[in-house]
């Protein structure tokens, strides 16, 4: 008679009190770190706006850039707190769900808190492809215009 490993034999996951608070308290601190992560894109929205009255009225100045440069850097300010957004919404999702989850013990909730932990992490991680990808290609111009002798 043959004998399965315990891993292959079932078919769903148990989650025993250990597992449980090891979860309730991972969901704590993923709201601990979603509430920072709010409150950092908002102070990036502010900047933003500030950074947009403040190059308004430097505009009257001689500059290189309109509006002395004040609305490019708040629209990029803006750009990257819209992005900050989806990953720690997607945490706060996720402890939210865990913690309705472990309440509860519904395994439905469990599943999509999962589902969005794999999201955060899914958009972090493409995230940091696309920034590698941005260090490699800033790396080769900076030596192209070395070479080059640009300055």
């Amino acid at each position: 008679m043959e004998t399965q490993s315990p891993f292959e034999q079932f078919d769903e996951l148990r989650i025993d009190n250990a597992g449980k608070l090891f979860l309730t308290e991972a969901a704590r601190w993923t709201t601990f770190l979603a509430i920072l992560g709010y409150i950092g894109i908002g102070f990036m929205v502010i900047a933003a706006l500030f950074m947009m009255t403040v190059g308004a009225s430097m505009s009257s100045y001689k500059s290189i850039m309109p509006m002395g440069g004040g609305l490019l850097f708040s629209l990029i300010y803006l750009a990257f707190a819209a992005l900050y957004f989806f990953p720690v919404n997607y945490l706060y999702k996720f402890s939210s769900n865990m913690k309705s989850a472990l309440r509860s013990n519904n395994q439905a909730e469990l599943t999509k808190a999962f589902e969005y932990l794999k999201s955060h992490y899914k958009f972090i991680g493409i995230l940091t492809i696309i920034v590698f990808g941005l260090y490699i290609l800033a790396i080769f111009g900076a030596m192209i215009a070395g070479i080059s002798g640009i300055r």
